[in-house]
């Protein structure tokens, strides 16, 4: 008998990056041996050097390794594994995965078969929960109908409306719908996010409420189909549906609400019979916070799970093992204190929030905070999963310490390599708004489009510094782009050395002498390209270092450039990513800012825009495979003669 009772020695952990690292940390805790599973991109991640044991289950692209049913099946019949931990995501909330585990005497750590199919599909759920006396979301379920008659649909239901897919969750493939003009295009973008994400587009549409929270309800429940509710988080920070930052407990929530939203999580959860870890998701309408709609039941363990753990003392995964080896429930702990956690993304919010790939030449977590990360100095963020790379987790007695705790942990948090969204998190934990506690999903719209600040002096002494010591040793790639630079500016003074921004800015550090050599802490890295990262307080930017004749022609580019015409004729992919649609044909007459091309990375659809009026020259087709910053398409002005670029 292995540990607690529990019937299974072996765990394979059918997920990667911090979800698989989080899973075997417990494991081995519990004293059961954890087997991970990778792809031919994470051969050399993390999870797969910490796991007692790690299996190929094939190519990097997730339909053919991660979301193979019969490739995780496979995996675990050769490590004898006795049971399967999905984590969250990928295969998590998959009946097939579920079913194939019971076929093949495999314990699945989660629910039932029905009670995935039941609240894995979102209309039968809603329907499920209204005739249990639980508040929905007025809508209608738009599978079988044609774009004509969900248009009239849509019109019945009334304006803003939410698209979302049938199946799957994490805010993939909703849209917002202000007016019947934009349905069309909504809905086409919402299939075509939600077949490449889950293999289906069917799709539900629900009135939209203007000033929504997001608040969820921890549920669990044992064999002996007894269920409990573990408190709730705040999840209402969210940009297109991704959840940013989450809380628990809900900031300002009324008493009375909150036992009233638990009451209705734990009938939802008993009409299924429902086993392990869940979470009910609600909507609380911040202009009237007595009223509340059921969303969704996640039937899995949550990425925001951690801030639970916090206020409960209790080890979810601990609790999922227990309860999947037939276990029963402890009494739910009462809540201490408040903890927050905040997802940081390998994302540019500079740029639009676009993924960023690459390799992380410098990891450095902030100590004295909980931190659960995919990533390590020297390896990869690829962009074939997701942009979440790791999240920080703050607890404190009240809000307010937990709020400051995870400010102060952001800014101690070092990545160069990747650009993420660190300075954003913590611009938005500033926020007066965010520190009151009157928050809506609404709210991180406000703070765009964000701003691309310019480099500190500091920053800049940093890279200086950095540049004048790696770019004569050049190694490699560095050696023929950075080394022959350098050849070219030892001549200027030292301290007298030019970088571009990825805004296209010249900076110069011609007066760095006179700072303080106190003044800030920075932390620097030069990349394969020749370009320097710098990171400070959090904020961590490329400068490429620029000779005096490339100083000379972006300067003159600045200068003879119409406003308008700033950007160039060209529209260059915003990241690495396959061309998933082309909304123009060659030749064809655009406006500025008008969607040229759609990519897709890391799970979500990016369009490429005209960067002014004119006739557009495509450069690619549906299905190629695009670089960051690579020429999608050009735009000759529809005005005059089309200028040549510096």
């Amino acid at each position: 008998m292995t540990p607690d009772n529990i019937d299974f020695d072996t765990v394979l952990i059918a997920n990667r990056g911090e979800i698989a690292r989080r899973i075997i940390r417990t494991v081995r805790a519990r004293g059961l041996r954890s087997v991970a599973v990778h792809s031919d991109a994470d051969a050399d991640a993390p999870h797969v050097r910490e796991a007692d044991l790690a299996l190929r289950v094939g190519p990097a692209a997730a339909a053919d390794s991660y979301l193979s049913v019969e490739r995780i099946i496979d995996a675990a019949m050769v490590s004898h594994a006795k049971a399967i931990h999905p984590g969250y995501g990928f295969l998590s909330e998959s009946t097939a995965l579920a079913r194939a585990c019971a076929e093949a005497g495999i314990v699945f750590i989660g629910p039932s078969i029905e009670a995935i199919e039941i609240m894995g599909d979102k209309v039968r759920a809603r329907e499920h929960v209204a005739a249990r006396g639980v508040p929905v979301v007025p809508g209608f379920d738009a599978s079988g109908l044609s774009d004509g008659q969900i248009a009239v649909r849509a019109t019945e239901v009334g304006f803003p409306l939410l698209i979302k897919p049938r199946s799957g969750g994490g805010g993939k493939g909703m849209e917002i719908v202000s007016d019947a003009d934009a349905l069309p295009a909504a809905l086409g973008s919402a299939r075509r996010v939600a077949r490449a994400a889950f293999g289906v587009d069917a799709l539900l549409l629900e009135r939209l409420i203007r000033r929504p929270r997001h608040i969820e309800v921890q549920v669990f429940g044992d064999s002996d189909g007894r269920v409990i509710a573990l408190g709730e988080r705040e999840c209402t920070l969210q940009r297109r549906h991704q959840k940013v930052i989450e809380e628990a407990p809900a900031a300002a929530l009324d008493s009375d609400v909150r036992e009233r939203l638990f009451a209705a999580a734990v009938r939802v959860a008993e009409s299924v019979e429902y086993t392990g870890a869940g979470t009910v998701e609600f909507l609380v309408d911040a202009d009237a916070p007595s009223e509340f709609f059921f969303i969704e039941m996640n039937t899995r363990l949550q990425v925001e799970h951690p801030v639970t753990e916090a206020v409960t003392g209790l080890d979810l995964v601990a609790l999922q093992l227990a309860v999947a080896g037939g276990r029963a429930l402890p009494a739910a702990p009462p809540i201490t204190g408040h903890a927050i956690e905040a997802r940081i993304y390998a994302e540019a919010p500079e740029r639009g929030f676009v993924p960023s790939s690459g390799v992380v030449m410098r990891f450095e977590p902030p100590a004295g905070v909980r931190v659960d990360a995919a990533i390590e100095s020297g390896g990869r963020v690829s962009d074939f999963y997701d942009p979440m790379i790791a999240k920080i987790i703050s607890h404190g007695p009240d809000r307010t310490t937990a709020l400051q705790r995870l400010d102060d942990a952001l800014a101690r948090t070092v990545i160069l390599g990747v650009e993420t969204n660190i300075a954003f998190l913590r611009l938005l934990l500033a926020n007066e708004r965010v520190r009151a506690g009157d928050l809506d999903t609404g709210l991180i719209e406000t703070l765009l489009p964000v701003t691309a600040l310019p480099p500190s002096a500091a920053m800049i002494r940093a890279a200086r510094e950095e540049w004048n010591v790696q770019a004569p040793r050049g190694r490699g790639d560095t050696a023929a782009r950075a080394g022959a630079v350098w050849a070219q500016m030892r001549d200027d003074a030292v301290r007298s050395v030019a970088f571009l921004t990825d805004a296209g800015e010249v900076v110069e550090d011609t007066s760095i002498e006179c700072l303080d050599p106190m003044e800030t802490v920075v932390s620097a890295a030069m990349d394969a390209e020749g370009a320097v990262w710098v990171s400070e307080s959090g904020r961590a930017l490329r400068l490429r270092p620029l000779d005096r004749r490339a100083r000379l022609r972006h300067r003159l580019a600045a200068r003879d450039r119409a406003p308008e015409r700033a950007a160039g004729p060209e529209a260059r992919a915003p990241m690495p990513g396959a061309v998933v649609v082309v909304h123009v044909e060659d030749g064809a007459s655009v406006t500025r800012g008008q969607p040229l091309v759609s990519i897709e990375a890391m799970k979500m659809e990016h369009p490429v825009l005209a960067p002014h009026d004119g006739t557009v020259h495509l450069q690619i087709a549906v299905g190629d495979q695009a670089r960051r910053d690579q020429v999608m398409a050009t735009v000759t002005p529809s005005t005059t003669e089309e200028e040549g670029t510096a």
